[in-house]
């Protein structure tokens, strides 16, 4: 048996760090399950939400369910079935269910087929802006809707899907998704670190169920970022990022008459797998379809920058038993998103009006 390598020193591995966890689990929620797209009539898939085997499946007629993932006779995953008279059987026994989880047929049995204990855990679906949304609570008759996507249906926009997973917490993803500093470094020459650093000022606002970072006095992104956004243009720049509980990271710019919004909503497969639903919609001064072909290309070669430095930071959190974070200002919103997921978990949400302000300075290149 050959030695084990050498181990990270112990005051590394100390008090500090074990047991410090950003995981958060809010199963009171709605979270995105799979694209429309994906999901077509007679069609079944498996997925994960929370940690949750479930099974999506979509009837000819077009309605689509949701279930747990385990046929309650036998326990087969309900995923191998198929679609069979506008309900999901079984493929082991023939068991058939409905949309809400109520069994349709048990074949060979006389009498009674819906039972109580026959019937198999369902959650409520919502379809909207080309995403089928879980409510991830089973059996819950939602108070709230799914967030709607801006811009995600107006025809003045062109509007780009994808789905992207990476190895990290949700906290993790989101706080990628809308972090400015790392973009100079990680994403040099796609979208900034390319020019001196310019001293711009932030402003944050917290209302409770979400929080957001205005950028103020941003020169235009550099590199190919810039040159899609605002080809030849040098406007001033209005630069959102946002974060709505649960699960929404948001990132708007807005040059002149050019607008680009991405949404992107967040799903937990597992503590420290997430999977990124992204809804990219645009107005530029370029034909939309001629946008899509570069921007898609763009798109998943900087998610894929985002998904190796994340599986990276997942790997080393396991490997030091736990997390540790140093945060700074220009930091601007991954505590607050901690901190929105910590109260959100515990049901300690409050919401206000007038959100609580926070201005720095920061330099942005």
């Amino acid at each position: 048996m050959s030695a084990p390598g050498p181990q990270p020193p112990a005051r590394l591995l100390g008090p500090q760090t074990k047991g410090v966890t950003s995981v958060a689990r809010v199963p009171d929620a709605w979270y995105v399950a799979c694209m429309s797209s994906e999901l077509r009539p007679g069609r079944v898939i498996g997925r994960d939400v929370l940690g949750l085997p479930l099974v999506l499946f979509r009837t000819k007629a077009g309605d689509v369910g949701a279930l747990m993932d385990r046929c309650p006779h036998r326990n087969v995953p309900l995923s191998m079935g198929r679609v069979e008279q506008e309900s999901l059987q079984c493929p082991y026994h023939g068991w058939r269910f409905s949309t809400d989880g109520a069994c349709l047929e048990v074949p060979c049995l006389i009498g009674e087929t819906d039972k109580k204990g026959r019937r198999a855990d369902a959650f409520a679906v919502r379809e909207r802006d080309g995403f089928v949304w879980i409510y991830a609570t089973p059996g819950a008759e939602p108070t709230s809707e799914p967030y709607a996507i801006p811009c995600a249906d107006d025809p003045r926009y062109t509007t780009v899907r994808q789905a992207v997973e990476a190895e990290g917490s949700l906290h993790a993803v989101a706080e990628n998704a809308l972090d400015v500093p790392h973009t100079a470094f990680l994403h040099k020459g796609l979208f900034r670190g390319n020019s001196e650093p310019n001293k711009i000022e932030v402003c944050v606002r917290n209302w409770g169920d979400r929080v957001e970072a205005e950028y103020l006095g941003e020169p235009r992104p550099e590199g190919i970022a810039g040159r899609i956004l605002a080809p030849g243009v040098d406007a001033k720049v209005e630069h959102f990022d946002r974060f709505i509980l649960p699960c929404v990271a948001q990132v708007e710019y807005r040059l002149g008459e050019s607008h680009f919004l991405v949404t992107s909503c967040l799903t937990p497969l597992s503590d420290y797998r997430t999977r990124l639903f992204a809804a990219i919609s645009f107005r530029l001064p370029l034909p939309g379809f001629l946008v899509k072909l570069v921007l898609a290309p763009f798109a998943r070669w900087i998610f894929h920058q985002d998904q190796v430095i994340l599986a990276r930071q997942t790997e080393n959190l396991r490997r030091f038993g736990g997390e540790q974070y140093v945060s700074t200002d220009v930091d601007a919103l991954g505590q607050h998103i901690r901190q929105l997921l910590k109260r959100a978990e515990r049901g300690q949400l409050e919401t206000s009006e007038e959100p609580q302000i926070k201005r720095f300075e920061m330099l942005v290149g």
